[in-house]
């Protein structure tokens, strides 16, 4: 296997060109090119040219490495301005995706777009669901999204959560509509349809298994959705997009205004600020489902007193989140 070996030496990063060879139990490797120290200047055709045979099974984890790391060495020499809740290098790789976003996904034809975005879209969809219990498979849903083929001993409901999915994530990328409680009921509707006939804000109580956090008591739903939404207006502008839309998510989960798809309508309302903030949408993978609840649990220390809040409590949740951006955007969107 060929890769691209980063070393740093004092102030200075090196790069070389490494391959790996398993012998036995043991992994050899070796630097078959020195590649200098400005990444910029490293063009993967032209090692092609000179390793064709190391690097053609590596082709695409290469370009992924390459790209990746030039635009975020890119923006270490750019004076970044500081951000509430995130950490420089956070924002370094945050920043990157977005630029990498606008410069060369939104140039791209409109039908390029469109396939990169379905399998985006894909992904989304099995894992957002997976995360609440469904049991499709990426290459089933691939059939399913691609050539109508029902998967089989898979309920309706399962089906319907990500035909569902689709149709919600493909009206909000034409919508500029602020978010209000409306919207949250009309994306909330449509993600439940033929899965759930309870509409709108919930009418009862609601105990949430296996988790500690209490929901918002019924009778004070509209009222937490009056503060979140009141807290959304005074900092949309002051807090980061990536952020913003982490704690909006966390604090509509708080409160949990639905019988049944809150953790759904969440992730689909965090990317939707994302995209409204010309930011490429998020995948949370299932595998990290456990780190996610973990996350997720830690900040609720931080709404117990104050819905309003934005507090350190946050900080593991904003890390996990950066992490899932930046993993789900460079296996995606890179082209």
């Amino acid at each position: 296997m060929a890769y691209i070996h980063k070393k740093k030496i004092g102030e200075k990063t090196y790069y070389t060109l490494r391959i790996s060879v398993r012998i036995g139990e043991k992994v050899i490797a070796k630097d078959i090119e020195v590649l200098g120290t400005d990444i910029s200047n490293i063009k993967i055709d032209d090692l092609e040219k000179k390793h064709s045979k190391e690097i053609r099974k590596s082709y695409y984890t290469i370009k992924k490495f390459l790209e990746k790391n030039r635009y975020e060495e890119e923006l270490k020499n750019q004076k970044l301005k500081k951000q509430e809740l995130l950490t420089t290098n956070q924002l370094i790789k945050i920043e990157s995706t977005k630029k990498h976003y606008q410069n060369k996904f939104l140039k791209l034809h409109e039908l390029t777009q469109k396939d990169i975005l379905e399998i985006f879209l894909i992904r989304f969809a099995v894992n957002t669901t997976a995360i609440e219990g469904n049991t499709i498979t990426l290459k089933e849903a691939i059939k399913l999204f691609k050539e109508d083929q029902i998967p089989k001993n898979h309920t309706t409901r399962e089906v319907y959560d990500l035909t569902n999915t689709k149709k919600v994530f493909y009206e909000l990328l034409e919508t500029k509509q602020e978010i209000n409680k409306q919207l949250m009921i009309n994306i909330h509707d449509k993600l439940l349809d033929n899965i759930d006939e309870r509409k709108g804000f919930r009418n009862h109580d609601i105990h949430i298994f296996g988790q500690p956090f209490k929901p918002t008591p019924t009778q004070f739903v509209r009222r937490d959705l009056d503060l979140l939404l009141e807290w959304y207006k005074k900092n949309k502008k002051q807090l980061h997009p990536l952020v913003l839309a982490t704690l909006f998510h966390h604090k509509f989960e708080s409160i949990h205004p639905f019988s049944d798809g809150n953790g759904r309508t969440g992730r689909m309302m965090m990317n939707l600020i994302m995209m409204q903030n010309d930011y490429p949408p998020i995948v949370i993978e299932r595998r990290n489902r456990k780190e996610y609840l973990d996350a997720m649990s830690e900040a609720d220390k931080a709404t117990k007193k104050d819905l309003k809040s934005n507090k350190q409590e946050y900080l593991k949740l904003i890390e996990f989140t950066t992490e899932q951006l930046v993993k789900s955007y460079w296996d995606i969107f890179l082209f």
